[in-house]
């Protein structure tokens, strides 16, 4: 039984001195982060794939059992909308071999004009993976969060195809309006979806945006504590992943959160503690 926590980077600048040592070179910057959790999203992949020596870097800096969700380029997603993109899609694919067991899933988001009319080429971008690959799909149209017959259709489709739905809880963030630079940044370009909480396989993944405001963004995800609970009562292997705004003190909120569930499921292993460091001096 494993509960996964993250941040949707490895690196920021406002961790240093706190989570992570000052001035680390960028050869130890995720084996620092990976003594505060055991997944993170790899979002820079979706605007260019990292040289195959990179990525054995990051294979280097991690234990086989840390989870990478790692974003298809933009090129495959975006640009061709899941139709060609097969040079890119391989490169990509064999850029990330060096990851191994630690790719715990191709991360598909799709543009939020991507809809119910669009899944069948869904479906045949998954079909066209190699077998074992495992994926998560995250869909930004409405019409799948608001329209059951929509839904259940996204379902059945990433049922059969055994993928994963990834819900972006962003409800707390539009919930009041913002209150600072960071806050109005996430309000303008974040989505505006209703809450999903349903696993479709035994992997679940979970993004959950906050507010720059710890007791704000602890009080958001209360409603998620009980549902991955249940996931790891089921069997089930979630991967949630904290942000908020500025991501400031998304370490120790991932952690917390991990906190919350354990209370709710006691034989749930505790995250190891991170190793110490000197925090920053002013001499």
């Amino acid at each position: 039984m494993r509960l996964h926590v993250g941040c949707a980077m490895w690196a920021n600048a406002r961790w240093q001195g706190r989570f992570v040592p000052a001035h680390l070179p960028q050869a130890e910057r995720l084996k620092a982060y990976a003594g505060w959790c055991d997944a993170v999203e790899g979002n820079t992949t979706f605007y260019a794939t990292p040289a195959r020596a990179t990525v054995e870097s990051w294979a280097a800096q991690t234990s086989p059992g840390f989870r990478f969700v790692v974003k298809l380029p933009k090129a495959v997603t975006h640009e061709q909308r899941l139709m060609g993109g097969e040079a890119e899609l391989s490169a990509f694919l064999d850029a990330m071999e060096p990851l191994g067991p630690r790719v715990h899933a191709f991360w598909v988001q799709v543009p939020g004009s991507f809809g119910p009319s669009d899944v069948g080429t869904l479906a045949a971008f998954l079909r066209r993976l190699p077998r074992g690959v495992r994926c998560a799909v995250e869909v930004r149209h409405p019409a799948f969060f608001t329209d059951e017959r929509a839904a259940r259709l996204l379902e059945r489709m990433l049922d059969g195809a055994g993928a994963e739905w990834v819900p972006f809880d962003t409800t707390v963030m539009f919930a009041a309006p913002p209150s600072s630079a960071a806050e109005r940044e996430a309000w303008e370009r974040k989505p505006r979806l209703p809450r999903r909480m349903r696993a479709l396989t035994a992997h679940p993944i979970v993004r959950y945006l906050g507010r720059d405001d710890e007791e704000r963004t602890v009080a958001g995800w209360q409603p998620w504590v009980p549902t991955v609970a249940g996931w790891l009562r089921e069997g089930r292997s979630p991967t949630v992943f904290i942000h908020t705004p500025d991501n400031a003190d998304a370490p120790a909120l991932a952690r917390r959160f991990h906190d919350e569930v354990r209370a709710l499921v006691p034989d749930l292993a505790p995250l190891p503690d991170p190793e110490p460091h000197e925090p920053l001096t002013l001499f």
